[in-house]
């Protein structure tokens, strides 16, 4: 017998498990493409290739005076302000809510069931952080350029909020599924939740923390150049005065630099996690 004849499901056990799968992932992706509009074709229409043509070729050559570079490497400075004094709130936020919200530093719970109240309470903060979390970034930097006005305060505070929320839930999951032994001995034996937290909860679980927030100090980076469109500061919202000038020039320089902040960002990144590791 060829291997031509070889019935398919005898070369490849899960062949049939493959091919379900890419039939439910075939159906429901249709469906997704034709409630978006996604009409790639679109792009390769003659009218539509004039116009993207047009607008690539004014980004050649960018703009590389001397005072808008100036003034481009002041922004990226500020969107990387903004990123760490963001993560620094919401480490202040996230840090207190996680301790309140974690079972693992529960005295109630040495005993077995938690008590009713202590138990309520961490509901309750488990939905702060939900709702933290749920709004994204760029809404709360709307919300805030109305409170607070235009600039790099909208973004601190919106990065901030949406950060804390996920932090305090990525911290909590990581406390609960540590080893607890350490930490339940400790409280057993009358130690506090701060002294427990310091010696036994931070020693075992330093290095995912640490990688977890670095990680997350990188993403805000992001985030907060994508802020500055709805007028919290930074390189964003210098991008988008130059698209509202149709400066193709200005706008290729300033997207020039935000490959280079990305690509710093991750280098800074990889560096830390390589001392922590």
């Amino acid at each position: 017998m060829t291997s031509a004849s070889i019935p398919m499901h005898l070369k490849d056990p899960a062949w049939h498990s493959r091919l379900s799968l890419a039939i439910l992932a075939f159906v429901l992706l249709v469906p997704a493409l034709i409630s978006t509009e996604f009409k790639p074709w679109v792009f390769f229409e003659e009218e539509n290739l004039k116009v993207t043509l047009k607008f690539l070729a004014d980004f050649i050559p960018p703009n590389t005076k001397p005072e808008f570079l100036k003034l481009v490497v002041v922004e990226a400075w500020r969107t990387v302000a903004i990123a760490t004094a963001g993560m620094v709130l919401a480490l202040v936020l996230a840090i207190p809510l996680t301790l309140v919200s974690t079972r693992i530093l529960s005295i109630s719970a040495l005993t077995g069931r938690m008590a009713t109240f202590p138990f309520l309470i961490r509901q309750i903060i488990r939905i702060v952080l939900i709702l933290m979390r749920s709004i994204p970034e760029i809404v709360w930097a709307l919300v805030f350029v109305r409170v607070v006005g235009l600039g790099p305060a909208a973004g601190v505070l919106a990065i901030a909020l949406t950060y804390a929320g996920m932090l305090g839930k990525i911290y909590g999951e990581i406390l609960e599924s540590g080893s607890n032994e350490a930490s339940q001995a400790l409280l057993r034996n009358g130690a506090g939740r701060l002294q427990t937290f310091f010696y036994a909860v931070i020693p075992q679980n330093s290095s995912e923390l640490t990688s977890y927030t670095v990680y997350r100090w990188e993403c805000a980076v992001r985030s907060s150049a994508v802020l500055g469109f709805v007028g919290a500061g930074g390189l964003g919202q210098q991008m988008d005065n130059s698209l509202k000038m149709f400066n193709g020039s200005e706008v290729a320089t300033i997207l020039l630099m935000f490959m280079i902040l990305v690509a710093l960002a991750d280098w800074f990144s990889a560096q830390l996690r390589k001392l922590i590791s």
